[in-house]
C-alpha cells in the first residue's frame, strides 16, 4: 500500500513528520536506491527499500508512549554533549527507540512523555493542539495580584503574544507555591513569564499533561500508556475547563 514518505518515516519512530519533509527536501532519502526530493513522493513500507542519510529506515514499530516522571538532574534529549544523564536511561528495559517529547529543564522535574510516533509528537508539539501542561512552581516572593493578571492575560515573549494560561495559589504548599496551566510549550516559558514579573522559579515541577497526572508514578519511574490513551492523545480537543 503506498503511503507519503513523510508518514512513514514518522511511524518508523525516525523523526516528527515536518522533520522527516525537511529531509527529503534536501536529498537524504531515497526509495530503492534513488534520491527522492519531492514531498508527494509515496511508497510501499513494506515492499520498497526506504532509507535515510544510506542507513535503511527501521520498520515501523507498534505505536509505543511512556509517560515518565522526571527527577532533577536528568537532560530532556536523546544524547548530551556534556554526557549528563539523560531522561532515557530511565527508560530501562523499553526496547523500542523513543525519543522526548518537549522538553523539561534539567533541574525541572515531573512529566514527560517519550514515544516512537512521530505523527503524535509533532501534533502535541504545535501551538493550535493547545495541549494543557499544568505545573507546580514555588516563586521566590509572593507576586503582586496584578502581575498574575498580566500574565494570565499573555504577556510578549520573543514578538509573539502567550497565549491566556490559568495560575492560582497552592494552599496546600503554602507561600509562594502556584499551580499554572498553559496551553502551549515554549522555550523555558514558565521560568521566563514569572521572571517578567520579577519573580525567578526556585522549583518547577510538571503535574499533567492533557489528562495524564503524576499519580501513581514516583520519581525515576514511569509507564506505558494503554492504547485507548493513545488514541486519546491523537484525537485531543480542549474542552470548556481549558478555554481561559
Amino acid at each position: 500500500m503506498l503511503e507519503r514518505l513523510q508518514k512513514i518515516m514518522a511511524e518508523a519512530g525516525v523523526t516528527s513528520r515536518r522533520k522527516a519533509e525537511k529531509l527529503i527536501l534536501e536529498g537524504r532519502v531515497a526509495v530503492n536506491g534513488r534520491a527522492v526530493t519531492a514531498l508527494g513522493s509515496k511508497a510501499d513500507p513494506a515492499r520498497d527499500k526506504i532509507s535515510v542519510d544510506g542507513r535503511p529506515l527501521p520498520r515501523a514499530a507498534g505505536r509505543l508512549v511512556i509517560l515518565l516522571n522526571k527527577p532533577d538532574g536528568y537532560i530532556s534529549t536523546v544524547s548530551d554533549p556534556q554526557h549528563r544523564p539523560t531522561v532515557l536511561s530511565l527508560v530501562r528495559g523499553v526496547k523500542e527507540r523513543v525519543y522526548p517529547v518537549g522538553r523539561l529543564d534539567y533541574h525541572s522535574t515531573g512529566l514527560i512523555l517519550l514515544t516512537n510516533d512521530g505523527e503524535l509528537a509533532n501534533f502535541l508539539m504545535t501551538r493550535a493542539a493547545r495541549v494543557p501542561r499544568t505545573y507546580y512552581v514555588k516563586l521566590k516572593g509572593e507576586p503582586a495580584p496584578e502581575d498574575l493578571g498580566k500574565l494570565e492575560r499573555g504577556i510578549v515573549l520573543d514578538g509573539r503574544r502567550t497565549l491566556p494560561c490559568r495560575i492560582h495559589p497552592l494552599a496546600e504548599r503554602g507561600k509562594p507555591w502556584f499551580e499554572i496551566t498553559l496551553l502551549e510549550g515554549r522555550n523555558h516559558q514558565v521560568r521566563r513569564m514569572f521572571e517578567r514579573i520579577g519573580q525567578p522559579v526556585l522549583k518547577l515541577k510538571r503535574v499533567r499533561i492533557a489528562f495524564l497526572t503524576d499519580r501513581g508514578i514516583a520519581a525515576g519511574q514511569f509507564r506505558v500508556l494503554s492504547p485507548k490513551e493513545i488514541e486519546r492523545l491523537k484525537r485531543w480537543k480542549p474542552d470548556d475547563d481549558y478555554k481561559f
